[in-house]
């Protein structure tokens, strides 16, 4: 990322501040709302996706943080009520459901990061953003298609796994079977939790095969994120205390956005 003008540098940052919103705002899309974009300027994902994944670590890592040490104060300023005061408590993360589901996505991450399998990426991509602009849709009218199926579940967070370790763009396809199975204030932390192993994974593979992690950019572009970061706080508390209809439309609104940007790309509008 060097020798660019600085029009394209403060670019670079206001699109990393834009994922560092919407990861902390709805716990999902900071890479796959912004890596299209950031493309534009570098045509190089492998430039971003390390900047990606370590923000993505980073933050999620402040918000629980910050969880822990207010669920502390209120349990603190609580005693006599018999506050909870465990880790799942105080951080609000669905440990159960993460765990059946990371069994299901550990397997396809892997294969996704080592390329064991290559399946037609155009082909891919259009079947995915399809299926999940349905489920966008019935976010948004408030009527939200059902996963009825076990094996249709475990078929989205297997394929969400692999498109995981191959790009770090599974999002829209695991969004879905855990806005199902977890409950809305806790998705977000769950998610993240889910996100920064699947990241971990992928850091590591970029470690092992030498990719250079653009160390030096985190010094000027954590900054960004963080303004991102601070905002999508506060609009994430007040989705969580909208009611239900009002969360899931939101939800579906960015997936659909998503998924339009992913349609859009895999038809050539994106390079």
């Amino acid at each position: 990322m060097e020798n660019l003008s600085l029009f394209q540098y403060a670019a670079i940052g206001l699109i990393f501040a834009w994922s560092g919103f919407v990861r902390t705002g709805l716990g999902f899309g900071g890479a796959v709302l912004s890596l299209p974009f950031l493309l534009l300027i570098v045509n190089d994902p492998l430039v971003f996706l390390p900047l990606i994944a370590a923000h993505l670590i980073f933050f999620s890592s402040l918000v629980f943080l910050h969880n822990w040490q207010a669920h502390r104060k209120a349990v603190n300023t609580s005693q006599a009520s018999g506050g909870d005061r465990s880790l799942s408590a105080a951080l609000g993360i669905d440990w159960k459901y993460l765990w059946s589901a990371m069994k299901i996505m550990i397997v396809p991450k892997l294969i996704g990061i080592v390329g064991l399998v290559t399946l037609p990426a155009d082909v891919m991509s259009i079947f995915i953003f399809v299926v999940i602009s349905a489920y966008a849709l019935g976010y948004i009218v408030n009527q939200p298609i059902k996963i009825k199926s076990v094996w249709a579940e475990r078929g989205l967070l297997a394929l969400g796994g692999y498109v995981s370790g191959s790009s770090l763009t599974g999002a829209p396809l695991i969004i879905p079977p855990f806005a199902q199975n977890v409950a809305k204030e806790k998705l977000r932390n769950t998610l993240f939790v889910n996100w920064q192993i699947l990241t971990a994974l992928k850091l590591t593979s970029f470690v092992v095969l030498g990719v250079n992690l653009q160390l030096i950019h985190h010094l000027w572009l954590l900054p960004c994120a963080f303004v991102g970061h601070i905002i999508g706080e506060r609009v994430h508390q007040r989705l969580v205390q909208a009611e239900g209809s009002t969360f899931f439309r939101v939800l579906g609104t960015a997936l659909l956005v998503v998924s339009g940007i992913g349609l859009l790309k895999a038809f050539g509008v994106f390079h």
